[in-house]
This record gives C-alpha cells, sequence and structure tokens, in this order.
C-alpha cells in the first residue's frame, strides 16, 4: 500500500539535501565554519563542517512528509524528539565544541526517550548464553549501551571523505529494504530518507570534499542507525517461523551489517586503553588512517572499507539459515582476524617496497 512512498521519501530527502547543501557551504564560509587541517586529521586544506545540518533537513522533512502518522504516528514522535536532541548537540559541537562527557550525557537522554517513550527495545537475546527473553532493567541496560554504541561508532568512523557517508547508505539501505519486506512501512521510510539524504551529500563529500557532515550528520545518522537495528532484531522475533524474511540469527546478523564501524570502534578504544590512554582521546590509529598511511587514496581507501563492509553483509546473510547466533558471532570473529592478519601484512609490504 505505501510502497511507492518509501521510494518517493528517498527521492524527497535526496532533493531537498542536493540543494540546500550549497548555500549551507557558503553560509559555513562566510561565517569561517571551517575543519581545520592538523597532524591527527586526513585533510590538508580548511573544510565547512556543516553537512548535517542538511542531512537533518532532508531527512526530517521527508519523514514526516511521508510517513503514515495515522498507522505510525504514536511512536515516531518520540523518535523525532530524540532525532532534535541529537542534532542540537552536534550542531554545538560543530559550531562550539563541546565535551565528551556532556555530548554523552545528551546521547544517553535520547537514548531513555527511545527506550521508554517510543518502544525501541531489545528484548530477546535469541538464546544467546541461553538467553530467551530478559527483563526491563536489562533490557534496558542492554538498548541504551547499544543505541550509544552505535551512535559513536558511526561518528568515530566519519574521518575521511566518503566513508562514513557510504557506509550509511550501506546500512540504511540494507535494513531498509527489510523492513519494506515485512511491510513495516514507518522505518522502511525512516531508512530511505535517510539513505537519500546521506546520497545526495556524498555528491560534495568525495575527494576533494567540500563538506563534512560534521558530528551534526554523524550522531544524527548513528542515531538512526542505532533504531533500524535494534528494530530489526526485535520486529525479527514476532515473525513467525514460517515467515519468508524473518532471519535465523539475528543478532549475528545485525552485527554483520554494522560489522566494519563497530570492529573499528571496539578495536581502536581496546589499544588505546591498552596503552594507558583515555578511549575517547583523538588519534590516528582508525582504519581508514591506516589504510591512508599505507599509501591508498581517501577514495581507495573508502571503496576497500565498503567493499569489506559489503562482503560481511552477504556472508551473514548466507550464513544465517545454517547457523546459530553465537556460531555466526564466532564465525565474524574469526573473519575479522584474518582481514586484519591480512591488512598488516599488506600495510607492512606496501611500506616496505616505498622504503
Amino acid at each position: 500500500m505505501y510502497d511507492y512512498d518509501v521510494i518517493i521519501s528517498f527521492i524527497t530527502a535526496f532533493t531537498l539535501t542536493y540543494f540546500v547543501i550549497p548555500p549551507i557551504i557558503r553560509v559555513a564560509i562566510k561565517k569561517r565554519l571551517y575543519d581545520e587541517p592538523d597532524e591527527r586529521r586526513s585533510h590538508a586544506v580548511r573544510t565547512p563542517r556543516l553537512g548535517g545540518v542538511a542531512i537533518f533537513a532532508g531527512s526530517i522533512f521527508s519523514i514526516m512528509l511521508w510517513t503514515p502518522f495515522a498507522q505510525y504516528g504514536g511512536d515516531l514522535q518520540y523518535v523525532l524528539c530524540a532525532f532534535i536532541l541529537i542534532f542540537l548537540v552536534g550542531v554545538k559541537d560543530d559550531i562550539a565544541s563541546i565535551s565528551p562527557t556532556k555530548k554523552l550525557m545528551v546521547e544517553i537522554l535520547a537514548a531513555f526517550i527511545l527506550f521508554f517513550k517510543a518502544g525501541v527495545k531489545i528484548s530477546s537475546l535469541y538464546g544467546i548464553m541461553g538467553i530467551e527473553s530478559i527483563g526491563l532493567f536489562w533490557s534496558a541496560v542492554l538498548t541504551i549501551f547499544t543505541i550509544i554504541v552505535i551512535i559513536n561508532a558511526l561518528n568515530l568512523i566519519d574521518g575521511i571523505n566518503g566513508l562514513s557517508g557510504s557506509l550509511t547508505i550501506l546500512i540504511t539501505g540494507t535494513l531498509g529494504v527489510w523492513f519494506l519486506l515485512i511491510k513495516r512501512y514507518d522505518y522502511a521510510i525512516m531508512a530511505l530518507s535517510a539513505a537519500g539524504a546521506t546520497a545526495a551529500f556524498l555528491k560534495y563529500n568525495y575527494s576533494p570534499a567540500q563538506i563534512f557532515m560534521g558530528d551534526t550528520g554523524a550522531l544524527l545518522l548513528g542515531l538512526i542507525c542505532s533504531i533500524l537495528t535494534i528494530n530489526f532484531i526485535e520486529f525479527n522475533s514476532g515473525l513467525e517461523d514460517l515467515h519468508p524474511f524473518k532471519i535465523n540469527a539475528a543478532p549475528g546478523v545485525a552485527i554483520g551489517i554494522l560489522i566494519l564501524p563497530l570492529f573499528d570502534t571496539l578495536r581502536v578504544f581496546g589499544t588505546r586503553i591498552l596503552r594507558g590512554r583515555h578511549p575517547l582521546q583523538p588519534d590516528r590509529t582508525h582504519i581508514h588512517h591506516l589504510l591512508l598511511d599505507s599509501g591508498l587514496s581517501h577514495t581507495q581507501a573508502t571503496a576497500v572499507l565498503v567493499a569489506v563492509n559489503v562482503f560481511f553483509i552477504m556472508l551473514v546473510f548466507l550464513l544465517q539459515r545454517h547457523t546459530s547466533n553465537a556460531l555466526l558471532i564466532i564465525l565474524l570473529l574469526l573473519s575479522i582476524a584474518s582481514l586484519m592478519v591480512g591488512g598488516l601484512y599488506y600495510s607492512l609490504h606496501r611500506r616496505m617496497k616505498l622504503t
């Protein structure tokens, strides 16, 4: 019934964002709202950083225009409240830096709204460690933790031109199609609106980048990906066993869809802690920085990392019918370890050739 609305939502978000970005670039340049280059960053020239404002405008406008509120509006109003909170803290950070602690507090508040008001929650572990359903307290802890992790994973991966936007389109596109197939048009429209707005942004973000999405865009897209991921896991558990689009190992598949941002965040945090540093202290140890240091360009590094994420998405969808959640997660970890060893060997080999 609403299939065409989902497609039109993508077009609407794309069109609005595409035409809003050029004036934002002009305003950012006039007001000197730049991302300044330094030894930690991957760009060499001043670049406007308010692309997230256009992404927010395109996404929200399309969601509000095309979502059938009569059918789904009850929970969506609270989701939009969380969007606004994250948007405001992102804009504040892009214009005048905000401390990580204050930013985290707003993220937790948005997560509380999503859990207690919008019904975005994880209530089943699908038998992982022998646990099926979980109580309200542990559901809240797990849900809020998951939201915070995914928000910051998308934010931290935003380090080179085109990477965060490309991964966002891949993640929201994959989940949006699944929501469309099970006829949850509200979340399909949310996913495709975010994908459309991000696709328009990429026109101006691929090398040489004319604008960055900043925290405004990265935090918002991370929030959207967290909502879609949690509802993917939760709605799947409510499908009948014979439903043609029911996923056998939904938590494992969700990890596979988000594998690159999650893996890079956990790896970087673990490395910083082992070195006695604060996990939120920025540096150049992200996987995209390592690829740049090995000699790849921004476009080449983005293509490699997106291809890796596509590989994992295909892998988990192929394996989910034949594995349990625990086994699928173990296979993902083994695959990641293999890629790390291969990537390290490639990087060292390339450096030896260059020297």
